[in-house]
């Protein structure tokens, strides 16, 4: 088992002789130290989101945060007077991540013991050391995703999404309609393979089969014209919601493989897999082949039979799956993260589905000739 930290998803600064130098209610002036600035820039880049738990005026100290010149890098501020314990809690629950993966930095002793009694997963740091926390392990990423470098645009993109969606009155179809999504499915390339070896490694709720697939399994399969991965992202009038989904899937004569589909959590309200499964039934339908799909219960992907299950997919079965597990069989054999153990097929005879009413998406036409070919578009906004 490795030795190295946990990484920190979320650092929550304490204001006053923390991030600034002196006290807001008491000093003329408070300043920012340029290694403080850079840090905050820093870990920005590196996809670790920051926030602020500060006794202070709210109004006062954002006011004092813009005129600095970093208020926008800062989510789910909690600026008062409660117990920074609490605004800790209420940050993390905001963000949906576990205490383990918080920080909290605050100059006062005091302070850090009273976060660290109710909540001892959260790592506490002495402001002391503000300056050196890019050089510490747990605050150092091995690797800088695209979309971890806009993570957390995109977490404040999300937050005014949640909030006008707190405020619509009409249906849910209604809502998803005027955010105009754009849902893009491209070939992977070189710069999408360490997001997609991530994806395959952390999502687990929409995993069809908690296969994990490394960045060496990934190039090998996307140099082979008999394979296909595939990225998918989305974005809205509020901005991009990153990377969201990956498919591999596998060419056969009569039967197409879809060996892996996992998409993000963040999306499964917007219906995400559904338009994805429908996407590539239509595909299939188009090529005239039966699609085949992979499916390994864990513990957690029960929302992903569902949803193979109201696609049309069932255990039933078809003689073009004796093709498949034989070719499977040799093409898989001592392949690192292509273990068969537990996977069940889902089948189903492809046929043409309606474009989604809510969500234009934007993908090639797939098939072992298609795949050297130009990019097409298939789907289109509902009116």
């Amino acid at each position: 088992m490795s030795d190295a930290p946990t990484l920190v998803k979320c650092l929550v600064w304490d204001l006053d002789n923390t991030l600034w130098r002196g006290t807001l209610l008491e000093d003329h002036e408070v300043v920012l130290p340029e290694e403080i600035r850079r840090t905050i820039v820093e870990l920005d880049a590196r996809g670790i989101l920051q926030a602020v738990a500060s006794k202070n005026d709210h109004d006062h100290a954002w006011q004092q945060l813009e005129a600095l010149g970093v208020a926008e890098y800062f989510v789910l501020p909690r600026i008062g007077w409660h117990p920074k314990s609490r605004s800790v809690k209420e940050i993390a629950d905001g963000l949906n991540f576990a205490l383990k993966t918080v920080a909290f930095i605050d100059d006062q002793p005091a302070e850090r013991a009273e976060v660290a009694h109710h909540h001892p997963e959260v790592r506490c740091f002495d402001a002391a050391l503000a300056a050196e926390l890019t050089g510490l392990p747990e605050f150092s990423p091995a690797v800088v995703t695209v979309d971890a470098a806009r993570r957390r645009s995109m977490y404040q993109a999300g937050f005014r999404r949640t909030a006008e969606r707190e405020e619509f009155t009409g249906p849910d179809e209604a809502f998803l309609r005027s955010l105009d999504l754009v849902m893009e499915i491209k070939r992977a390339d070189d710069a999408d393979l360490s997001r997609v070896e991530e994806l395959t490694l952390r999502t687990s709720q929409m995993n069809a089969t908690g296969v994990y697939y490394s960045d060496v399994d990934l190039r090998a399969l996307i140099a082979d014209p008999e394979h296909e991965v595939l990225t998918v992202s989305l974005t809205d009038r509020f901005g991009p919601h990153g990377a969201v989904g990956v498919l591999l899937v596998g060419y056969h004569e009569r039967v197409w493989h879809l060996k892996l589909l996992a998409t993000s959590c963040r999306v499964v309200s917007f219906g995400a897999g559904a338009v994805l499964l429908d996407w590539l039934i239509g595909e299939a339908a188009a090529a005239g082949v039966h699609l085949a799909a992979d499916f390994r219960r864990t513990d957690r992907n029960r929302m992903m039979e569902i949803a193979y299950r109201f696609a049309g997919f069932t255990d039933a079965a078809c003689d073009c799956l004796a093709e498949l597990r034989s070719a499977d069989a040799d093409a898989d054999a001592g392949a690192a993260g292509s273990g068969r153990a537990g996977i069940e097929f889902r089948h189903l005879v492809a046929d043409r589905r309606p474009a989604p009413t809510t969500v234009r998406v934007d993908a090639p036409a797939l098939g072992p000739v298609a795949s050297t070919g130009s990019a097409g578009s298939t789907g289109g906004a509902g009116a």
